[in-house]
């Protein structure tokens, strides 16, 4: 009897083994196996895979500003005369060049300096009579068209006598001569003296091509005038 339960036992314990390999037994145990699990989905032919987003793309970077820089002052225009020295001026002419200069605003750019010049050679007509006799002759002479000149009214021994120039350099003294002769005046001749006048001279510096052209206009009004470099 044993050996017939042990028989009928081992059969059922087969055929049971066998149903559960065949899948008899799904609906009671699930076997996890993918038939079954694909029976038991809900509408699973209708289930569709979903990609995921793209993501978004990243903005481009935004540029930096630019600095901001601090505004450039006006460069500086170049020097085109360093130094340049104008005229012998007497006071009084002196006070009218000055005058203009004030025009062109050009500050601590322009300085006066006092001259104590020496001048030894003067082109004259020597001593008249008289006060008549050197009023006739300057009368001459404005009739021949000079009129650059003054009585000598002094107690020196050229009293009476007229000067028409006094110069440093006897060189200026002969061609002052020599244009005089070219008018007709036949008695003029160059002596030694000494004359000390005060008079001014000015200096510029550091002028600009601008600052420049603008002198040279006031210039042209003093022709007389010597230009020549600052010692």
């Amino acid at each position: 009897m044993m050996l017939k339960f042990f028989f009928w036992i081992l059969l059922l314990g087969n055929a049971g083994l066998l149903a559960y390999q065949h899948g008899y037994f799904d609906a009671l145990l699930p076997s996890g196996r993918e038939p079954a699990r694909m029976k038991q989905q809900i509408n699973a032919d209708k289930v569709r895979v979903i990609p995921a987003p793209a993501a978004a793309p990243e903005p481009p970077p935004e540029p930096a500003p630019e600095p901001v820089s601090a505004p450039v002052s006006e460069a500086k225009k170049p020097v085109v005369l360093a130094c340049t020295e104008i005229g012998n001026f007497p006071p009084d002419e002196a006070k009218r060049f000055s005058a203009e200069l004030a025009s062109l605003s050009l500050g601590d750019r322009v300085k006066q300096r006092a001259l104590q010049e020496v001048a030894s050679h003067m082109v004259y007509i020597p001593p008249q009579a008289d006060k008549e006799g050197a009023d006739k002759k300057a009368g001459e002479l404005r009739a021949l068209g000079v009129e650059d000149f003054f009585i000598i009214q002094d107690n020196s021994s050229l009293r009476w006598g007229i000067s028409l120039g006094v110069f440093r350099h006897e060189e200026a003294a002969r061609a002052h001569l020599a244009a005089l002769t070219r008018k007709g005046v036949r008695s003029a001749r160059i002596g030694q003296r000494t004359v000390t006048s005060s008079q001014v001279a000015f200096q510029l510096r550091e002028l600009d091509e601008d600052a420049k052209a603008a002198l040279d206009k006031v210039k042209a009004g003093f022709p007389k005038q010597e230009v020549r470099a600052c010692s």
